[in-house]
């Protein structure tokens, strides 16, 4: 079960705790009503659509960037008052890898922090009963222990690269509990691990691992080139969710009891990780997708170039106590996502 003392009344097993105590509520509350989704392009945000689209008793609201601007104070006021959503799920973030990070820092750090704070002070200020927001796992410390619990927050300095946009999303989680102790809201907060699936960018200058490896041993086997470069030297281990899973998950997490919820975390530790709670090394997941492509090339580790951290896992247990866990396995997901980008070549190219 979770660590925190606060479950342990109801939880003294660590086992699925349910069926204990007289407050714990077994069923999913129904997330009906207007929905806002903000972020619906993204590959978490669509994914979450698409559920959403398929549920009954939902009326979704989304807005392009260009309809409404989430850093523009005064705009998303505007519509928060013009909307009146029941209910919030904040997918939308300015995001990039280590690149983007390193020449583009004040707009990572400026845009996300006014994204949270104008959507979080505007569903306070227009009722919303419950928000959502989607954070990320480089919120942790660059040396946390793994797997990295919640409780790791705030404990050491972060990795350099990804500073400001981490400072941003600690910001989001630090929001909604400042929120939630003050005015009694009921905002939540998810951090998931690395994601990947359908809609993911495979651009090879600003892609992450998977859709890199998949684009590269696909472009490799197309070519019939003898071997392909990876960087370093393949040892990293790397946790890896399927999109479809975490919107599964934030899903789950919205739908809780709030009685639930506080069972398993804490008004100043409230963030719930998602992730599959198991990883795989670099070159493990390497060799995994030149079968699924079909490549049967070398595949050539440059061991001049960086391998970054050691390993870098989520300790779910608080997610399991809240009753959920990954379906999706790593072969599984990676052929699926595969398929998406053979039927998509056209697009991604452009």
């Amino acid at each position: 079960g979770a660590k925190d003392s606060s479950c342990s009344e109801y939880n003294p097993t660590g086992r699925n705790s349910y069926s204990r105590g007289t407050t714990m509520r077994t069923e999913d509350e129904r997330l009906t009503g207007r929905i806002y989704l903000a972020g619906h392009r993204g590959m978490v945000g669509s994914a979450i659509g698409r559920r959403l689209a398929r549920t009954d008793g939902v009326e979704l609201i989304t807005r392009t960037h260009a309809e409404l601007d989430l850093t523009d104070q005064a705009a998303v006021n505007g519509f928060f008052a013009a909307t009146r959503p029941d209910h919030v799920i904040l997918a939308a973030a300015r995001v990039g890898g280590i690149w983007a990070n390193d020449h583009y820092p004040a707009e990572f750090i400026y845009q996300n922090l006014m994204m949270e704070a104008n959507v979080i002070h505007a569903a306070h200020r227009a009722g919303v009963k419950r928000l959502l927001l989607l954070g990320s796992s480089c919120i942790y410390p660059r040396l946390a222990p793994q797997p990295m619990a919640e409780e790791a927050l705030l404990t050491g300095p972060l990795e350099l690269t990804n500073e400001p946009y981490a400072i941003a999303k600690i910001a989001g989680i630090k929001l909604c509990e400042s929120y939630n102790r003050q005015y009694g809201t009921d905002f939540r907060s998810v951090m998931p691990t690395n994601l990947y699936g359908p809609g993911d960018n495979f651009d090879l200058e600003h892609s992450h691992v998977i859709p890199a490896l998949l684009r590269k041993l696909h472009e490799a086997r197309e070519q019939q080139s003898p071997r392909v470069e990876i960087w370093g030297t393949g040892t990293p281990r790397r946790e890896f969710l399927h999109v479809d899973d975490m919107a599964e998950a934030s899903l789950h997490v919205m739908r809780l009891p709030l009685e639930n919820l506080q069972a398993h975390t804490q008004p100043r530790l409230s963030h719930v990780n998602i992730g599959t709670g198991r990883d795989v090394s670099i070159r493990e997941l390497a060799e995994l997708i030149a079968g699924i492509v079909d490549y049967r090339g070398e595949l050539k580790y440059d061991t001049s170039k960086p391998d970054g951290t050691p390993q870098k896992l989520l300790d779910v247990s608080r997610l399991g106590a809240l009753g959920w866990q990954a379906r999706i396995d790593l072969p599984e997901g990676l052929k699926q996502t595969y398929t998406w980008f053979l039927d998509n070549q056209s697009f991604i190219r452009s």
